[in-house]
Formats: structure tokens, sequence, C-alpha cells
């Protein structure tokens, strides 16, 4: 995918541009504005969050176009974000400030090496806890934890698969519910 501006700016500059309906983050200084998702991204992002919102035990959940605030330089705009009651991660007028409980994003054509690459780097840094990508065209979820400071992956999940969440409390989270 090709994005359609990059420019290099801090937090300050990011958080008074124009509210907008088209994603837009702050990846390492450089503002990325990308396409409108495709719609089977749309479909699954609302699967998902259908089934995270009957597994939270408690909290509040996110959707994009939210912000969670890193650092001057990293601002990254989540497809899902979890934010646990007594979380680290605090609830801000214009963003999410620290790291969330857990993030989920969905690979849209040409986000798939900044999900893995740029955004893991980061969500790992900050002490995202958990971590899961979701492919809708190969049908797979991805699911890292949070282990002394580095990702461990959990596993790797196709259709008719399922597993635990431990963000969620050990709850069981079925595969087919989100891609089918």
């Amino acid at each position: 995918m090709v994005d359609i501006f990059r420019q290099k700016v801090l937090a300050d500059e990011f958080l008074q541009m124009a509210e907008t309906t088209q994603p837009s983050e702050l990846i390492n200084g450089e503002i990325i504005m990308s396409p409108p998702p495709v719609t089977l991204h749309q479909r699954v992002s609302r699967k998902a969050l259908f089934v995270l919102d009957r597994a939270v035990p408690g909290g509040e959940l996110f959707y994009a176009p939210t912000g969670v605030y890193f650092d001057e330089e990293n601002i990254p705009e989540p497809d899902l974000v979890w934010v646990a009651e007594n979380s680290t991660c605090q609830v801000g007028e214009k963003t999410l400030i620290g790291a969330p409980d857990l993030i989920v994003e969905i690979f849209s054509p040409g986000t798939t090496r900044r999900d893995r690459d740029e955004k893991y780097t980061l969500y790992e840094k900050y002490g995202v806890r958990e971590y899961w990508m979701i492919d809708p065209t190969e049908l797979y979820v991805e699911v890292y934890v949070l282990r002394e400071g580095q990702f461990v992956r959990q596993g790797i999940y196709g259709p008719g698969q399922t597993f635990t969440s431990e963000m969620l409390g050990g709850k069981l989270i079925v595969v087919d519910e989100m891609l089918g």
C-alpha cells in the first residue's frame, strides 16, 4: 500500500490537526495517512468488537479512530483497544495515554508490514500486555502476550479453533466468530 501522505511532526502538532475520518497515525515522528479500510477489514473489525464486548471483564473498549499516546513521536491508531479497570493506561480527552491492556490490529491491503513490524515494536516497547493480529484474508489470529518486557507468541489460530486470552481472565475466544 502506498501511504497518501507522510510528514515529520511531534505529538502536539499531530493532535492539533483537524479531525478526520481518514486513518492517520503518528509513527516514529511521521504522520501516516492511509486510505479508508476495505469492507472486509470493517466486517472483521465489527465482529471482533462484538466478541470483545462480550468477553471483557470490565474496563472500556475503543475502536479506530482512537489514538494511543506513547510519546512525542508515537500515537498509533489501533483497530481495537481494551483498557482494563485499574489499568495504567489513562483515557484522555483526545487519546488514550500509555499502554492499553489489549490491542487488536486487523490487516488491510498494505498494512501488514506496519502492523507486524513498526507497531509490534512500539506495542512491545511500551508494555501492551496482549497483542492480536487478525488476517481476514489468510483467516488467522496471531496472539502475543508480554512476558518480562518481551512479546511471546501464544499461538496462531485459524478457522474452527479457539484460544484463551490471559488479559480477558482466561475467556475462550472462538476464531470463527471474528473471521466467519
